[in-house]
Parts: structure tokens; sequence; C-alpha cells
């Protein structure tokens, strides 16, 4: 079916589905590629315990084949994107956050690829958000070095250059006053300490001030659940660059996922381009 603006329908193959593996949930869903909305509701399944890669995979397959069961599924051998908590080198998982650490090591893409039947793209779960901020959120039409930092339990990063990731930035591992910054810029690290806004305010003044100067971003992004309350603490610093709070925030991954499959299938030739 052509997409015409007076149906406002648009074709399957501009959908792609999108899954984000975290420590307590896996969530996934059908993903509108022009726009990065999800298409339906989300469907999650807990992360079984413990998260070895033969459990996760087979929650991942549940995930698949609930949403390819819907009337606006794409076609069936569409490339799958899932986001992992891992530094992902060419597909493989070189670390583990909140999941077993049998995964160092692991070809990922290869696992969910066998497990799936169809490609699947595996990317870092804050460079999927960095991505999907960039193109769909509040990074949309921005040239340059857009950075999107995600406030936690430690400090996700995910850099886009022109349209372009660069992959597993780890900059909540940089090292300030002798401390990795997520450590103490944190949101967790807010909390650990009871800090007050403005005492809060100070330490990501530090961290931000640090990597501004480092890459002199055009645009800094705030994500993470923190980002819901960001006039409390953006106001307060002082910084050469624009910083601003994430748009997508929940669906961030979900859609960074998706479109990374697509973006990878065109360039290997999964797919035409």
């Amino acid at each position: 079916m052509s997409l015409t603006p007076a149906s406002g329908i648009t074709p399957r193959h501009h959908f792609g589905i999108g899954v984000d593996i975290g420590g307590t949930g896996i969530k996934g869903g059908i993903v509108n590629l022009e726009t990065g909305d999800l298409v339906g509701e989300r469907f999650r399944i807990d992360t079984p315990k413990p998260a070895t890669p033969e459990a996760v995979a087979e929650v991942l397959k549940q995930i698949v084949d609930e949403l390819m069961s819907r009337p606006e599924a794409p076609e069936a051998d569409t490339a799958v994107g899932v986001t992992f908590p891992a530094i992902i080198d060419n597909g493989v998982a070189l670390s583990a956050a909140n999941v077993d650490k049998s995964w160092i090591g692991t070809d990922v893409d290869s696992l969910f690829t066998a497990t799936l039947g169809r490609p699947v793209t595996v990317i870092n779960d804050a460079d999927a958000a960095g991505l999907a901020e960039a193109r769909y959120g509040a990074g949309k039409g921005v040239a340059g070095t857009v950075l999107t930092i995600t406030l936690g339990t430690g400090i996700g990063s995910g850099m886009v250059f022109n349209g372009q990731l660069v992959p597993n930035l780890e900059l909540g591992h940089l090292e300030i006053d002798g401390h990795d910054a997520e450590a103490e810029a944190s949101a967790s690290a807010r909390e650990r300490k009871d800090l007050s806004w403005k005492e809060y305010a100070k330490l990501l003044q530090r961290y931000f001030s640090h990597v501004e100067f480092l890459f002199s971003p055009s645009l800094f992004i705030v994500g993470g659940g923190i980002s819901k309350k960001s006039e409390k603490y953006l106001p307060l610093l002082d910084l050469r660059t624009k910083i601003v709070p994430a748009q997508l925030i929940n669906n961030a991954g979900i859609a960074g996922a998706a479109l990374q499959s697509t973006l990878h299938a065109e360039v290997t030739g999964v797919i035409a381009s």
C-alpha cells in the first residue's frame, strides 16, 4: 500500500522492530522508522534471573514473536534491532552490566540471529538512546556533535556526529578529581549522598564542563528518569553548549535499536538501500 498524504497510512516497510534489554525488564515495540513513534503498545517481560545468554535469547524470541503476530508487524525478514547493556564490538559483548557475566566474550549478534532466524543488530543501550534522540528527539536537525548523556544508576553516553553514531563512548568512566564521573554525578550518586538540587548541579557542572572541553559539542541532551525534573538543575548549569532534556525517554532505546538495525542492513546490503 502506498503512502499518500490523504490516507495517512505508512507502508509496513517503514516499520521496524526494536527490543531494549535491561537489568529488570526486556521490552520491545514496532517502530515507525520515519517518526520514531511506536506503532501500538510496547510488550515487556521481566529479565530472567540469572540473565544468562540462553535465557535472555528465549525471552527475546517471545517478545519478537508477539510483535510479529500483530497486523501492523513489518515483513517477516525485517532486521531486528536490540539494545544490550554492554560495550559492543562487532556484535561481541566486551562487558556486562546488570546481566550475567557469562555474556562477556559472547557474540550477541550471532546468538540472537540464530535464535530468531532473521538478521539482528545489537547496539549498546546508551548508543541507541543517543541515536534516537539525534534522529527523532531533542537533537533532530542539529548539525555537528550531539551528545546524549543519561543520568541513572551510572552515566551513559551516546555521540552522534552529523547523523552518524560514534559507538561505545563510555563517558561515565571519565576520571574527574580522582573518581569515575558516574560515581560522583549519576542520579544514584545524588540519592546516595542525599544532595539538594543545587548541590547536585555543582557536580554536574564539573562533569559537563569537562566533557564540553573535550568534545565541543553542538548540543547536550540529558536523558534518564531524572530528566523529567530537569527544570530543577539544568538552569543552574553555566555552559557554552546548549543543554536540553531528552524527549523520547522511555522509548528511546527501542526506537534507536530499530533505526540502527535498518541503517546496518542498508550498509551491509541485507536490504536495498
